[in-house]
């Protein structure tokens, strides 16, 4: 990586720098202005202005920390000291007119942390997967290959990578083909199954659980990758005291077309040319408080937007955590399963 990877001009929007941010593995962008280093911006900066209900059109400057850390040249030596001091990841060396001339971070080696979220993990893996047909006329959706190994197996390993051993599977379409598959290869985790006798739709089948999720556990569709830190993730759910924390990611689309607004006697009342549009969507995955599982009805079939809807009606705390366009692989359509494969191939994941 290259300092130029990692430098960003105060009026770039907040969309350009999260999209950068993405490319970087250090989630933290110095802010220039006139090629002169001013500030820094991190992931953890962007999603508190989301979270304080700001706007999705805001410009760096205007969410970029503006008293950052940093270091003269002739100090460089002292720059893995003052790194530990402040406990950041990367401190930017700089000369006496302000300007970058180089960054430093430590290695690999220093950054590799233990993981340990050993939390329960459920995945909806019953549904029919009729956008993905013909692939599902043969096999259950949760076993399409993406790659080498299923859709199921990369979700457990994104998941076991930080930790999670216990493994909850609810199926029902061709399940005894995802439960030959699981008890065949060789993990360190363990899955435990959940039969549905009827499909019990994206929340109902949490109620065949009564009684063994007793703890904080992660809930995810079958067709999704989230590629953040799960642990993060946990520590906010648990600092806001939320019931349920929905994942949901920013969504940004350019409509290729010039967009007209009629006014009450069919007069043109504004044209915006090729307008964009951004917006934050559910992603299918949560962390969520059992007393969620044994507040269901059994065998009731229920979306669980529609349980979140029951609990926030209740007066009960749901959240979000925002994540960025990039953090979130939809494989439920075969244009995105494609995608998910040629972004997983170039990553060796």
């Amino acid at each position: 990586m290259e300092v130029k990877d990692l430098l960003i001009d105060e009026e770039s929007s907040m969309i350009e720098a999260m999209k950068q941010l993405d490319k970087v593995a250090m989630k933290v962008l110095f802010v220039l202005r006139n090629e002169k280093f001013i500030a820094a911006i991190t992931d953890g900066d962007i999603r508190r202005w989301i979270l304080k209900k700001g706007s999705l059109d805001a410009k760096v400057k205007d969410i970029a920390n503006y008293t950052p850390k940093f270091i003269s040249l002739k100090h460089k030596a002292l720059a893995k000291e003052h790194m530990k001091k402040y406990s950041i990841e990367a401190l930017p060396i700089v000369d006496e007119n302000m300007e970058i001339v180089s960054i430093a971070s430590w290695n690999d080696e220093e950054l590799k942390v233990k993981r340990n979220l050993d939390l329960p993990v459920v995945v909806m893996a019953g549904g029919l997967g009729t956008r993905l047909y013909p692939y599902t006329k043969i096999l259950p959706k949760p076993l399409i290959p993406i790659g080498e190994i299923p859709i199921a197996e990369h979700i457990i390993n994104r998941f076991n990578k930080y930790g999670c051993k216990d493994f909850f599977l609810i199926v029902n379409h061709k399940k005894n083909m995802i439960k030959a598959y699981f008890n065949e290869i060789e993990k360190d985790y363990k899955v435990n199954y959940a039969d549905e006798d009827k499909p019990l739709g994206t929340g109902g089948g949490l109620s065949l659980l009564k009684g063994q999720i007793d703890k904080t556990f992660i809930l995810s569709n079958c067709d999704i990758l989230i590629e953040e830190d799960y642990e993060k993730i946990y520590q906010y759910h648990k600092k806001e005291k939320n019931l349920i924390t929905m994942i949901c990611s920013l969504k940004h689309i350019k409509i290729p077309y010039g967009v007209i607004e009629i006014g009450e006697h069919g007069e043109i009342e504004t044209m915006k040319e090729k307008p964009e549009l951004s917006f934050f969507t559910n992603t299918g995955c949560y962390i969520v408080e059992p007393k969620v599982i044994e507040e269901l009805e059994e065998a009731k079939s229920i979306g669980f937007p529609d349980i979140i809807e029951k609990h926030k009606s209740r007066g009960e705390k749901i959240g979000i955590y925002p994540i960025s366009e990039h953090s979130w692989m939809d494989m439920g359509q075969l244009d995105g399963m494609e995608e998910t494969r040629k972004r997983l191939e170039n990553e060796g994941g």
